[in-house]
């Protein structure tokens, strides 16, 4: 297990970062290496971003120090997305099936949770999302199909894409973690254009299904102080709420996108008008 710390950083204080800079304090590079949990401890909202990738043998979520708890979901929940081959997440003994694109949701007081792969050929690759919990809501598992779904853009603005809503109210309850996941249709490039921001709470990004020749431009910054990061797949984007978060690939891709915060309103947005981008 490898786990990292990120601090806060300023947005005054990121005007003047460098791209190694930009990279080293907003991106996550490396999320899943085979037989191994590698996690991110973030202070925006004091998310954990992670990656399991179990292969011949199952692997355990550890409890680092840096959590200060006895277990890793003493006082946190979980989301968990497949984006890799057919695995399973056993949750307090209990095993649950996830085929790639299916969630689950995992409440604070669990238990122990192991990740284990249908094949070890062709690995499960559980992503990780963790935010604070206050109370105790039952575990979940929400199909792709299960998911609330949405149907955005237009072809003429390269932007036709379908939301899926795994963890959010009227599908499954949480403290504060929200996750879905969006997938833009072929031709189409653009996410979260018009940009918003929602300094309520932070956002995380994973881009995956990018073909390895292609990339994502990443768009962060203030409105009026925009940059960009160049991604590839399976790497993880943090946003933090004065940040837009927006993106463009020279092919289509899939996000799963998580937040944590002051609510779990999916629609508490501060919308930004493309004109007044900097």
């Amino acid at each position: 297990m490898t786990i990292d710390i990120r601090q806060v950083s300023h947005p005054e204080a990121v005007k003047d970062f460098d791209t190694a800079e930009l990279r080293r304090h907003f991106l996550i590079e490396t999320l899943f290496a085979a037989g191994e949990v590698k996690l991110t401890y973030s202070h925006l909202d004091r998310v954990i971003v992670g990656g399991a990738m179990p292969t011949d043998r199952a692997i355990v979520l550890p409890t680092p120090k840096a959590i200060g708890t006895d277990a890793f979901l003493r006082r946190r929940e979980l989301g968990i997305v497949n984006v890799g081959g057919p695995g399973k997440v056993s949750v307090g003994g209990k095993d649950h099936a996830l085929a790639k694109r299916d969630a689950l949701y995992v409440g604070k007081e669990a238990g122990e949770v192991v990740f284990s792969s249908d094949d070890a050929a062709s690995p499960a690759k559980f992503y990780l999302l963790s935010t604070p919990a206050h109370a105790v809501h039952p575990n979940k598992v929400i199909r792709e199909a299960d998911a609330k779904t949405i149907a955005l853009g237009e072809q003429a603005t390269a932007n036709k894409r379908v939301i899926r809503q795994y963890i959010i109210p009227g599908v499954c309850e949480t403290c504060q973690l929200v996750m879905g996941v969006t997938t833009l249709e072929e031709g189409s490039i653009w996410n979260t254009m018009p940009a918003h921001t929602h300094d309520r709470r932070c956002e995380i990004y994973l881009y995956f299904d990018v073909p390895a020749d292609a990339r994502v431009f990443h768009l962060m910054g203030e409105p009026q102080e925009t940059r960009h990061l160049v991604v590839a797949n399976e790497q993880a984007i943090l946003s933090p709420g004065w940040s837009i978060h927006s993106g463009v690939g020279t092919r289509a891709y899939s996000f799963i996108w998580g937040m944590g915060g002051d609510n779990v309103d999916y629609t508490d947005m501060d919308m930004v008008a493309t004109g007044d981008l900097r």
